[in-house]
């Protein structure tokens, strides 16, 4: 194992943060090597990573924990139990990070959750500062906060430059979940 893990962050109002994670995950799988994906706000909707994520075990493991997207029209969801399933999220991250049983860590929607303040920064720094040196970390969500930022060691940006939604195309199944 290298002992050079990096803490990667995709961060930006634009599409992709979650799908360039999941392309390091598929690419890690081609190595044999093991992920696990903690989605810190998606859950209570079914999306495609769902079901795909299923074939590629044993080496990927992917877990929602959280309740569906907050503050939405559908949420029915008090913000204090969105609290309540981000700091389950977090547990659950601290234990899978410290587990020894993966190459690479993906806390999908942390800087969102953040953002919230479902989760404090300071949550997620300790979650990077204590991770085993050889880990990669992977941190997905709009609103990276400048702390995170300054500690990771690739910041990519997604910037929204055009979208479907502009024209009135509805969410594509396969592409946006």
């Amino acid at each position: 194992m290298e002992k050079d893990g990096l803490t990667i962050v995709y961060t930006g109002k634009g599409k992709g943060k979650t799908t360039a994670a999941l392309g390091i995950a598929l690419r890690a799988t081609g190595y044999k090597k093991k992920i696990c994906m903690i989605q810190f706000i998606k859950g209570s909707w079914h999306y495609g990573e769902m079901d795909s994520s299923k074939r590629l075990e044993p080496e990927f493991e992917m877990i929602a924990v959280g309740k569906g997207f907050v503050g939405i029209i559908d949420d029915k969801s008090s913000k204090e139990d969105h609290k309540k399933i981000a700091e389950e999220a977090i547990r659950i991250s601290n234990e899978k990070i410290h587990s020894g049983n993966y190459d690479i860590v993906i806390l999908d929607e942390i800087n969102y959750a953040v953002n919230l303040e479902l989760i404090s920064v300071d949550d997620v720094l300790n979650l990077i500062k204590s991770k085993p040196l050889e880990m990669d970390l992977v941190l997905t969500g709009n609103y990276a906060r400048n702390e995170v930022i300054e500690v990771a060691d690739l910041v990519t940006e997604m910037r929204e430059i055009k979208h479907p939604f502009q024209r009135g195309i509805k969410a594509k199944k396969g592409i946006d979940f």
